[in-house]
């Protein structure tokens, strides 16, 4: 049997790439994230604007926990359940946005306006929570994720005040003389 030699490469290719698993063709969705949140994630391209979309979607879960504990029902027995589950999807969102801050400053992108937004924003986040774990109503129920949530807050915007210090400044436009 003859073997050309330009088809060594392509059976090579083929002998490795078999033992191989197929990478999957869409990236997984973030469990928190529902199907027309990953859109807009996926469709807002750039870091920025997904920071953007992430600090978006951090509010909506503390709007949607402080609805859950200002209209408290005695027989609700999963409002805890919806609770918790809204803190874990607050913790991604504001720890992906965090990852993309670091990112984008790593490739020197342009992110301020996300990171303005996200560190403006996680300032409002950080009382509402602190009060919560204060006093909450029933916050023995959800008490771990609610800690989980400040200390990803703290974090988040200490990563995100010295993103905007060593983030080079915008690029100054001179009038032509």
């Amino acid at each position: 049997m003859r073997i050309h030699i330009q088809a060594v490469p392509l059976l090579l290719a083929l002998t490795v790439g078999a033992g191989s698993p197929a990478a999957p063709a869409n990236p997984q969705r973030k469990e928190y994230l529902s199907e027309a949140e990953a859109d807009k994630i996926r469709d807002a391209g750039a870091a920025g604007p997904r920071i953007q979309q992430f600090t978006i979607f951090a509010e909506d879960r503390l709007r949607k926990i402080r609805y859950e504990l200002d209209h408290i029902d005695p027989a609700d027995t999963r409002r805890f359940e919806r609770v918790n589950a809204l803190l874990n999807g607050y913790i991604g969102c504001v720890d992906d946005a965090a990852d993309l801050v670091e990112l984008g400053v790593e490739k020197q992108e342009d992110i301020r306006n996300g990171v303005k937004e996200f560190a403006a924003k996680l300032k409002d986040f950080l009382p509402y929570l602190e009060q919560l774990a204060a006093g909450g109503p029933d916050r023995e129920a959800y008490k771990d994720n609610l800690t989980d949530a400040i200390e990803a807050t703290r974090d988040a915007a200490r990563d995100a005040e010295e993103a905007m210090k060593e983030m080079a400044p915008p690029p100054v436009r001179r009038r032509p003389a």
